[in-house]
């Protein structure tokens, strides 16, 4: 087996896409190690479901997805071109679908939930932060060197995703959400008018 180290890093600097190599908490590499984490918690989600659920397949194809994500986001606009990864433009659509699908079979959600509940639901509130952290990275990323539309689309999409996952794992289990307090807009809707 190869040796796993390369003492090239050791200087504070890693390779990015076209043999640049920037700083280890350069923007880009913050960006793609935040992927990288949503990953990972996307790779236990995987591991605690049953071996048969539906879920596992298109799991699958998100990490897949994120691969080449990260290929881009480690890759200088002015050298997208020459990068043979390439970026589903379906994959946003289905995952709307996938997300409408499970809320017509759930009550409409008034609430702010509290993350938890299964081992399964707590972990995809775990991706759903995560992606929106790998979000934010990105954005700032993207004001200093244009990231793909789509993938932005992606990353901000997964994070709805894994939300109404949560919830639906919590609703298939038969679990209780814990619920903290009513959207701003529902309160209002509650309030007795006092002008009367």
């Amino acid at each position: 087996m190869r040796r796993i180290y390369t003492r090239t890093g050791d200087n504070g600097t890693t390779g990015i896409f076209g043999g640049e190599r920037v700083e280890k908490d350069d923007i880009r590499i913050e960006a793609n190690g935040t992927i990288d984490e949503l990953n990972t918690v996307i790779g236990i989600v995987r591991s605690l479901l049953p071996e048969q659920d539906e879920w596992h397949e298109w799991l699958y194809e998100i990490q897949m997805e994120l691969m080449s994500c990260m290929s881009h986001v480690a890759t200088p606009s002015v050298k997208r071109g020459e990068n043979p990864n390439t970026l589903r433009t379906d994959l946003t659509g289905l995952l709307e679908k996938r997300m409408d699908t499970m809320n017509a079979a759930m009550e409409d959600n008034g609430y702010f939930i509290l993350p938890g509940g299964t081992q399964i639901s707590a972990q995809l509130h775990h991706a759903r932060v995560i992606a929106r952290r790998a979000e934010r990275r990105l954005c700032t990323l993207h004001r200093q060197d244009p990231v793909p539309q789509s993938l932005l689309e992606f990353i901000n999409r997964l994070s709805d995703l894994f939300f109404v996952m949560a919830r639906y794992e919590m609703y298939r289990q038969h679990w209780t959400e814990e619920k903290w307090k009513a959207f701003g807009y529902k309160r209002k809707a509650s309030t007795p008018d006092q002008s009367k």
